[in-house]
């Protein structure tokens, strides 16, 4: 991934279009940068009046502990029902999308595993 272009740069590019004049596009070949990255960072001037890059990453919260109690309560009625199943049940009912992964992880952390309880059975003398 490209490393972040620093402020000093993106205030100058700014001020060549604000101050001076210049075109977008203009700013962008004198300074270095693409037109693109010009367009949005004046356009981020323009819409929302900052002058600082936005921010990315970071943690977005779980909607599942919302609607803890109606999982739990598909897997009592239904205890064969598996995580795709249930991820589909879950969209149609509530309108959350879930991967069968993020069920697992927060089932895995309230305490419930699923597992395959299958008798082997030998094939083979004793």
């Amino acid at each position: 991934m490209p490393r972040a272009l620093d402020q000093d740069l993106r205030d100058r590019v700014i001020d060549a279009v604000l101050l001076e004049g210049m075109s977008r596009r203009g700013a962008a070949l004198r300074f270095g940068v693409s037109a693109s990255t010009a367009v949005k960072w004046l356009q981020g001037v323009t819409r929302e009046g900052r002058r600082h890059p936005v921010g990315t990453g970071g943690h977005r919260p779980s909607a599942l502990p919302a609607v803890r109690d109606w999982l739990f309560a598909q897997i009592e009625a239904s205890p064969d029902l598996t995580l795709e199943a249930l991820c589909q049940r879950l969209e149609q009912e509530h309108g959350l999308k879930a991967a069968p992964s993020m069920l697992s992880n927060f089932f895995r952390r309230e305490g419930l595993s699923f597992k395959n309880n299958r008798i082997r059975q030998r094939t083979g003398p004793a």
